[in-house]
C-alpha cells in the first residue's frame, strides 16, 4: 500500500481501531432479591479500562467479579450470559493462552457487607478495540457467591449481584 493509501485507510477507520479516551460507563448493581448493591464506575484509561466499585449488601468474604457477555440482568441474572470472551480465550486469569476479556480479580466484602475495589484491565474497552463492552449485546457486571479460582473452571457459584453497563460519556 502506498503512504497516501495507508493515511486514507487510517482516516476512514480501516487501520487499527480507535478507542475514545474520554469514554465512561457505569453499572448500578442489584442483588438477586432486587436490593441496591452499589455502583461500578468504568473509565477508559489508555488502552484499557479502570473499574472503581463501591458495593454494599453482599455476604462477607471473597467473591468473583466478571464482565458478562450480554447487557441484561433478568432471569436470575442468567440473561447476562457467560463471561465476556470475544477472542474465544479460555477462562481464568492464569489461563495459558490468556484469560477471557471479562475475567477480573476477585473482590473482598467486609463483615458489614461493603466492598471497595479498584483495578485496571488491559483486555477491555468501553467502545472500540477488540473487546468493547458497549457492543451490540452490551455487557453486565456479575458478582458470584464464591471467589474465582482463576483456573479453567471458575467454580464461583450462584450469581448474587448484577448490573447492566451503561455508557455515560
Amino acid at each position: 500500500m502506498t503512504r497516501l493509501s495507508l493515511m486514507t485507510a487510517a482516516a476512514l477507520g480501516f487501520a487499527s481501531p480507535v478507542i475514545a479516551a474520554d469514554s465512561a460507563a457505569m453499572a448500578m448493581m442489584k442483588t438477586a432479591q432486587g436490593a441496591d448493591a452499589g455502583v461500578v464506575q468504568i473509565r477508559q484509561a489508555g488502552d484499557g479500562t479502570l473499574f472503581q466499585a463501591e458495593l454494599s449488601g453482599l455476604a462477607p468474604g471473597w467473591h468473583s467479579f466478571h464482565v458478562h457477555e450480554a447487557g441484561r440482568c433478568d432471569d436470575g441474572f442468567q440473561a447476562a450470559g457467560g463471561h465476556y470472551a470475544p477472542a474465544g480465550n479460555d477462562h481464568g486469569l492464569m489461563a495459558e493462552g490468556g484469560a477471557h476479556a471479562g475475567d477480573l480479580p476477585n473482590i473482598y466484602v467486609h463483615s458489614n457487607g461493603e466492598a471497595k475495589a479498584e483495578f485496571y484491565s488491559a483486555r477491555l474497552s468501553i467502545i472500540g478495540g477488540d473487546a468493547p463492552m458497549m457492543d451490540e449485546e452490551g455487557s453486565a457486571i456479575v458478582i458470584h457467591a464464591q471467589p474465582d479460582t482463576y483456573e479453567t473452571e471458575a467454580e464461583a457459584g450462584d450469581r448474587v449481584a448484577c448490573g447492566v453497563i451503561s455508557q455515560t460519556k
